[in-house]
């Protein structure tokens, strides 16, 4: 049996990001993984889908110049680039992990995990203690219980996929969903999205949500909601899909179909002989990360608390903090979150609809790209910024933004929301000129 100061059972962002942080505080570290480093953020997730959208800004940007005169000519898409560039992208990042996770203290162990009890894990038959052991398993995407649901694509098959089809029909309107229908509009194909909710994009602002609905739609993506998918089945002209929209039954046609409707927890074996609790959304925790066994810990998806990579690696250090007997200052509850569409969805904290479910006292503004010099000079003028403020002491309680650099635009916001700063003093703040900050700025200014 091997001794160690900590086991991490899952190499994703949370689990190595969290073992390089341990080995610089001079712990040994044994990392555990059962397929390649980086976990499916940067395999199947949020690299390789970044890396096609930017593919597909870049196509959008040409067509841009077309309209704009500056170029002429046909706009022609090799998608074997756009996916080699990819491949690429992932590899380099990837090897990245590799070098950091050879560092001082640190063993990677390639294998499956398999709790032996509290304090044991087993690995290809070696078995490894550590007085903490971490479980950051992450997670799988989710189906829905329908006939043909095996017809249909994961996020993993369609980032796998060589070739383009003719036709997508995308089943959720969630942030994934979004980002694969924007993704493939732009390369030309015929893209249709049915999400079961009112709006797309169910925990962001509706006034956000249905502005990219509005601009997504001008660009050609057709978008159903409340439609309740019910089957896939095989036709001669390609996979139909049905489902019930708004009290009617209804039918598309599609060559392929992605099934995008969330993501559950993966489990390690074992943890019934550690004693460890878990709930449908996966392993239950307290705001330390701990599980209800002393020692062990679970962070980023397996927990079901906020299924994002960097709420993952944030809860790492929050769970080490705990481990080496420190106090962590990481507010967990202010998450950014984006959608990497054309234009882009950031946001922060609270939704309108959520203060006002929640009786908390709010007043609102907004601000408009159209009259923001920049985004007049790039030519991205959709969008806005929504700030939500406390009634009370004018702190920020959630921010929303539509359009260009929202995922960067939306950290002025969390910085903001950290330090507990009134909104008067973040307009106070100079912002350059001309940049897309000053949307920000705007919003502010009316407070």
């Amino acid at each position: 049996m091997i001794s160690t100061d900590i086991i991490i059972i899952g190499a994703g962002p949370g689990g190595y990001e969290m073992a390089a942080e341990a080995a610089h505080h001079g712990k040994q570290v044994v990392i555990v993984e059962r397929d390649l480093l980086g976990g499916t953020c940067l395999n199947r997730g949020c690299i390789p889908t970044k890396a096609l959208c930017r593919n597909a800004e870049v196509i959008n940007t040409v067509r841009e110049a077309v309209q704009f005169g500056v170029t002429t000519g046909e706009v022609s898409v090799d998608y074997s680039v756009a996916f080699a560039r990819k491949e690429e992208v992932v590899k380099q990042l990837r090897d990245g992990v590799a070098m950091l996770m050879g560092g001082d203290g640190i063993t990677v162990v390639n294998g499956e995990a398999k709790f032996v009890d509290a304090k044991t894990i087993e690995v290809a038959g070696e078995q490894y203690t550590a007085p903490a052991i971490v479980i950051a398993t992450g997670s799988i995407p989710r189906g829905l219980p329908i006939e043909g649901a095996e017809l249909a694509m994961t996020s993993d098959d369609i980032l796998a996929m060589q070739e383009l089809p003719k036709s997508l029909c995308i089943v959720g309107g969630g942030v994934i969903g979004m980002e694969f229908a924007g993704v493939f509009s732009s390369f030309g194909v015929e893209v249709t999205v049915v999400e079961f909710m009112k709006e797309i994009l169910p925990p962001f602002d509706k006034d956000i949500a249905k502005r990219l609905k509005t601009v997504m739609s001008k660009r050609g993506v057709n978008i159903l909601t409340q439609a309740a998918v019910n089957g896939i089945h095989q036709t001669d002209g390609g996979l139909e899909i049905t489902f019930d929209h708004k009290g009617k039954a209804k039918s598309i046609v599609a060559e392929r179909v992605l099934m995008s409707v969330g993501r559950q927890a993966v489990l390690p074996g074992g943890l019934e002989a550690a004693g460890v609790e878990t709930s449908r959304r996966g392993i239950e925790v307290d705001d330390n990360m701990m599980t209800n066994v002393p020692g062990i810990y679970a962070i980023g998806d397996v927990n079901g608390r906020c299924m994002l990579a960097h709420a993952a690696s944030a809860q790492g250090s929050v769970a080490l903090a705990h481990i080496l007997g420190e106090k962590s200052n990481i507010k967990l509850n202010i998450v950014p979150s984006a959608v990497f569409t054309t234009p882009e969805l950031a946001m922060v904290g609270l939704t309108e609809q959520q203060c006002e479910d929640q009786g908390i006292e709010v007043v609102t503004a907004k601000s408009f790209f159209r009259s923001n010099g920049k985004a007049v000079a790039m030519g991205e003028t959709d969008g806005m910024v929504k700030l939500i403020v406390s009634s009370e002491d004018l702190t920020i309680v959630g921010c929303h933004i539509c359009g260009p650099h929202a995922a960067d635009l939306i950290q002025e916001a969390v910085t903001a929301m950290n330090a507990n700063m009134p909104v008067n003093r973040m307009a106070q703040a100079i912002h350059g000129h001309p940049t897309l900050s000053e949307v920000v700025m705007a919003a502010a200014k009316q407070f």
